[in-house]
C-alpha cells in the first residue's frame, strides 16, 4: 500500500517553495511580470495559510501541550502576513513600498517557517499517531484545492473558511487572468 505525505511533509514541501521571493526579487520593478509572480505567491501563501488553519492548527489545540496557545500564535503569524499580503496587492510593483513590503513579508514568513519546522512539527510528530498526521495531509491537500486565493484579513476565520469565499477568489481569478 503507498501512503500519501503526512500532513508535516505536505506543509514542507509548501515551505520549499521559498524560491517565489527570489524570483519576484529578481524581476525589473514595475514590469507585468513582477505582479504575476507576486499574485502567484499571494496565492499560495493564502491557500497554505487556509488549509493550516482548517486542519493543522484545530489538531495543535486538541493533541499538544498548550495547545491553544500555541495554535494562537500561528494563527497571530498568520494575520501579520495576510495584512502584508493586502497592503502588497494594493501597491504598484514599480513603488519602492512594494519592495519593503515583500522584504517585511519575506521575513514574517521564513520567521513562520523556521518556528513552526523547528518546534511545532517536531512536537505533532511526537505526539500524533502516523495514521493521524497522514490524514491530517489529506485532508490539507483537499484544503488547499478549494481554498481562498486572495487575502480577506477583515473576514473572521470560520466564514474564510467557508467554500463560497474560494469560489468567488477562483472565478475572480479566471475571469481576470490572475495567477497564470
Amino acid at each position: 500500500m503507498v501512503h500519501s505525505p503526512d500532513v508535516i511533509a505536505e506543509l514542507t514541501a509548501d515551505h520549499r517553495e521559498d524560491e517565489r521571493f527570489d524570483r519576484i526579487e529578481d524581476t525589473m520593478p514595475g514590469t507585468a511580470e513582477r505582479r504575476q509572480l507576486a499574485d502567484q505567491l499571494t496565492i499560495e501563501l493564502v491557500r497554505h495559510a487556509v488549509a493550516e488553519e482548517e486542519h493543522l492548527y484545530p489538531a495543535v489545540r486538541e493533541y499538544l501541550e498548550n495547545g491553544d496557545a500555541l495554535a494562537d500564535e500561528e494563527l497571530a503569524d498568520h494575520g501579520r502576513v495576510e495584512g502584508l499580503l493586502k497592503d502588497l496587492e494594493a501597491t504598484d510593483v514599480g513603488d519602492l513600498a512594494f519592495t519593503r513590503l515583500l522584504v517585511h513579508l519575506k521575513t514574517e514568513v521564513f520567521a513562520h517557517v523556521k518556528d513552526e519546522e523547528d518546534n511545532l512539527f517536531v512536537r505533532l510528530r511526537e505526539a500524533c499517531h502516523p495514521f493521524v498526521l497522514e490524514s491530517l495531509g489529506e485532508k490539507v491537500r483537499h484544503a488547499k484545492k478549494t481554498a481562498p486565493t486572495r487575502p480577506h484579513p477583515a473576514v473572521p476565520a470560520n466564514k474564510l473558511l467557508a467554500p463560497g469565499v474560494g469560489l468567488v477568489d477562483r472565478a475572480r481569478d479566471f475571469v481576470t487572468g490572475r495567477g497564470k
